[in-house]
């Protein structure tokens, strides 16, 4: 993407006859949020002292008697909105306080920026980069609901297999077998072009799109890796585009973990590695490939994994997908080239600059500020406490029995057991002030208020189990 100055982006909207200037910042739990400005109200003062909105609406954020915040953009992550009909120029802003003038704790932005810059401190590295492999679902329709005497959901697809009694079923991808068939199975694939087209025209580098295991319309589109705040910065660019392509089409994508109970979730295997002066520090001669350095941080990586869910895998329905025989982890063990393995290692190619290891657990419902920091934070602590990892395992973990399994710690079962395990292992993240006490706890409190409201809706399923006991 350009990476523009204040007064480029002035010119910008001059030189485009931009009307509209939308700003745009994520909630702490990664939802994009916006307001928008006529064009001729942004100026030079906009950039230096920033705009005043109401923060107290914001889910997670300020108290009513506290409302006022300051949003300030940024100018580098500038681009015209390739969806809005009247010309609008976007762009990506930090939040302060008004009043203290510092930046506001519960911006999720500054958790990332203060990440990249612990990095630089610790002077293990400079940079950190992210190759995530976001996962969606792109269906025909959506219906659901909850009051106090129903409650369901229901999806359709006309790629899904359950059509295949219809009519012209000829052409449907069975549970399981989405990956990867060509035209006219998988009915996607102008779609999913349209969507890499829209982020190449906004500068996001995509390296390749397909189909994806599961039926109905399972799709990925990969883009290249990035430092960290970069890569956060175009992931909600991404899910954006994605979303609003599907729309034009009159479909509706989603990135929820787990839409189809017999079929495979969606996930977002993410790429890491962490380079100093242009080096790859992940490069080495040690297990496939990789340095001690990289060992170490695959350490504290399995180490911290269960804590680290709580931000890769925020959500009850992550832990819907997080189950045997989906291909998704459930055991912390590192494996070269073993999809069944928390953390795997890439052996596509052998040049050292593409070595880095894939952390294969998250998946798209997390903010990415929040998962790619805390990634980093585990790492690092791996790399100064020097953590083993332990002997890898290049067998198929689904198959291995019983006894073989005792010796391999496994990731949490629900989003109640990730909590947990945050609670009693997060020192990690406060390291470099990155992560702050306060924080975690609103994180904690806004997930276990998530919980309860499940906690007291009986499950459909309940019905067809329990109704004439």
């Amino acid at each position: 993407m350009p990476k523009y100055t204040p007064k480029e982006v002035l010119s910008l909207i001059e030189q485009e006859g931009v009307q509209f200037v939308d700003l745009r910042f994520s909630d702490p739990f990664g939802q994009w949020q916006h307001m928008t400005l006529p064009a001729y109200e942004l100026s030079m003062s906009s950039f230096e002292d920033g705009i005043g909105f109401d923060g107290s609406s914001i889910r997670g954020w300020q108290s009513i008697h506290e409302s006022d915040m300051l949003v300030f953009p940024d100018p580098s992550t500038a681009f015209i909105d390739p969806f809005i009909e009247t010309k609008t120029l976007v762009m990506i802003c930090d939040i302060y306080d008004p009043i203290t003038k510092e930046r506001y704790g519960r911006d999720t932005r500054f958790i990332a920026q203060k990440a990249e810059q612990y990095l630089k401190q610790t002077g293990i590295g400079d940079t950190a980069y992210y190759g995530p492999e976001a996962e969606f679902f792109i269906l025909d329709s959506v219906e659901f609901g909850n009051d106090q005497n129903y409650s369901f959901w229901r999806v359709d697809a006309e790629e899904g297999w359950w059509n295949r009694e219809m009519p012209s079923s000829g052409y449907k991808i069975p549970y399981k077998r989405g990956y990867f068939p060509a035209p006219p199975l998988d009915k996607m694939t102008d779609i999913r072009n349209e969507m890499v087209s829209t982020l190449s025209n906004l500068g996001i580098t995509v390296e390749v799109h397909h189909h994806e295991v599961a039926t109905a319309g399972q799709a990925e589109i990969d883009i290249r890796y990035d430092s960290l705040v970069n890569q956060a910065d175009k992931l909600f660019i991404y899910k954006y585009v994605v979303r609003n392509v599907a729309a034009k089409y009159g479909k509706y994508a989603t990135f929820m973990a787990k839409v189809l109970p017999e079929d495979n979730g969606s996930g977002m295997h993410t790429h890491f590695s962490i380079w100093k002066d242009g080096e790859n520090l992940f490069a080495g001669s040690g297990y496939a490939g990789l340095s001690e350095l990289a060992l170490y941080a695959i350490g504290g990586i399995l180490k911290h994994g269960p804590a680290l869910t709580a931000f890769t895998n925020p959500t009850i329905n992550s832990y819907h997908r997080l189950v045997p025989g989906f291909e998704a982890p459930v055991r912390l063990a590192y494996s070269a080239r073993n999809r069944s393995a928390a953390v795997r290692i890439p052996m596509y190619y052998q040049n050292p600059k593409a070595k880095r290891i894939e952390i294969r657990f998250p998946d798209a419902t997390s903010n990415p500020y929040l998962a790619f920091s805390a990634i980093l934070m585990a790492a690092l602590d791996g790399i100064e406490n020097r953590i083993e990892p332990g002997e890898p395992f290049d067998k198929d973990i689904y198959s291995l029995p019983p006894e073989e399994l005792e010796g391999i710690p496994q990731l949490p079962g629900s989003l109640e057991e990730s909590i947990k395990a945050l609670e009693n292992d997060y020192e990690f993240l406060l390291k470099g002030g990155v992560f702050t006490e306060e924080f975690i706890e609103l994180w904690i409190e806004s997930k276990r208020a998530e919980i309860d409201e499940l906690r007291f809706i009986p499950h459909p399923k309940e019905f067809e189990l329990y109704f004439d006991i």
